[in-house]
C-alpha cells in the first residue's frame, strides 16, 4: 500500500471451499469508505490475490433489506474488474459472520447482484444471482491466436463446445479441451495471451473439460489481472452456465458442478444453477476465513 493511503481492516477469506487451503482466496474490506480507487488497487496489489472486494455505502434508491445493501468494487493486483464472483462470495460470508445469514444486495460496476447466505452444520454458503448474461461469437483468427498463446493444437479442442465469448458480469472466452490431460497441461505465453485478452476485453479464459453430463473441470488463466491462474472463478462459472444453456449443451433447468483448483493444489467446487424462464445464473459455494 502506498505510504499515505488510509488503512482499513483487510480480511482474508477463501471462496468455493470450506477449507482455508482450498478454493480461491480474496481480500475483503467491509468498510472501504476511507479508500479511493488508487488505495484499493494498492491493497489488492499488496495482497496479491486474484481479486479483492471493497464495500461502501449503497447508492440511493437501491432496494434491499435494511443494513444489508452495499456498493462493492473489485480489484486485481493490476486493475479494477467489473465483477468477481469469488470475491462476492467471500464478502458475503464475511458479512454473514458479522450480521448473520440472509439476503444481501450488492451494487457492482456490472449491475445489481443479490446474494443469499445460509449456514448448515457449521458450513456457510453463499449463492449469487448474476446480471443477465449474453453470448457472442468470436472470429476464427482470434481463436487461433488464443490457441497459439496457450500452445494448444486445434485438434485438442472438444468439437461439441464451440468457442464463444460469454458474459455474466464480465467477459470470458470459453474453450473446451477434449481430454482431462489437455486441461492439466497449462503453460502459456503470458504476454501474448494478455495482449489478446486486452484487445477483446476479456477477464479470463475459461478452459473446460466435461467429465459427465453435469460435472465439468475448469481452469482460468488471468494474465490481465497479473495472475497466471485464478483458482476458482465465480464470474466465469456464471458465464459458462449461460454459454452451456444457450448452446443446448445442458437443460434449461439444470444444476452443474464445476471443479476448479485441483491442478493448483487448491481444490474448490462451484455449483451453477439454471432456471427455466430466468436468464440469470446462480453460482454458489462454501467459504471460510483464512487465518
Amino acid at each position: 500500500m502506498t505510504t499515505n493511503a488510509p488503512r482499513s481492516e483487510v480480511l482474508r477469506y477463501t471462496a468455493f471451499s470450506s477449507d482455508p487451503e482450498g478454493g480461491n482466496p480474496a481480500g475483503v474490506v467491509l468498510d472501504a469508505s476511507a479508500l479511493d480507487g488508487g488505495d484499493m488497487l494498492a491493497v489488492a496489489a499488496e495482497l496479491g490475490y486474484s481479486e479483492s472486494a471493497f464495500l461502501t455505502a449503497p447508492p440511493a434508491g437501491l432496494d434491499g433489506p435494511e443494513g444489508r445493501v452495499f456498493t462493492i468494487r473489485y480489484f486485481s493486483p493490476k486493475a479494477e474488474v467489473p465483477f468477481c464472483g469469488h470475491a462476492t462470495v467471500a464478502a458475503a460470508i464475511a458479512l454473514a459472520e458479522r450480521i448473520g445469514p440472509g439476503e444481501l444486495v450488492f451494487s457492482t460496476p456490472a449491475g445489481t447482484v443479490p446474494v443469499a447466505v445460509t449456514e448448515e452444520g457449521g458450513t456457510v454458503r453463499a449463492t449469487l444471482t448474476s446480471v443477465e448474461p449474453h453470448i457472442e461469437e468470436i472470429g476464427d483468427a482470434d481463436v487461433a491466436e488464443a490457441l497459439a498463446a496457450l500452445d494448444w493444437p486445434a485438434d485438442d479442442l472438444d468439437p461439441a463446445f464451440p468457442p464463444r465469448i460469454a458474459f455474466a458480469g464480465a467477459r470470458h472466452l470459453v474453450l473446451a479441451a477434449a481430454t482431462r490431460a489437455r486441461l492439466a497441461e497449462l503453460s502459456y505465453d503470458f504476454a501474448r495471451l494478455e495482449a489478446l485478452m486486452h484487445r477483446l476485453d476479456l477477464t479470463t479464459v475459461q478452459l473446460v473439460w466435461r467429465e459427465s453430463a453435469g460435472v465439468f473441470h475448469v481452469r482460468d488463466p488471468f494474465p490481465v489481472g497479473g495472475v497466471v491462474e485464478d483458482p476458482a472463478t465465480g464470474a466465469a462459472a456464471a458465464a459458462f452456465g449461460a454459454y452451456a444453456r444457450e448452446l443446448g449443451l445442458v437443460a434449461e433447468d439444470a444444476v452443474l458442478t464445476l471443479r476448479q483448483g485441483e491442478d493448483l493444489g487448491r481444490p474448490g467446487e462451484l455449483t451453477v444453477t439454471l432456471r427455466a424462464g430466468d436468464p440469470r445464473i446462480r453460482v454458489s459455494g462454501a467459504g471460510a476465513r483464512i487465518g
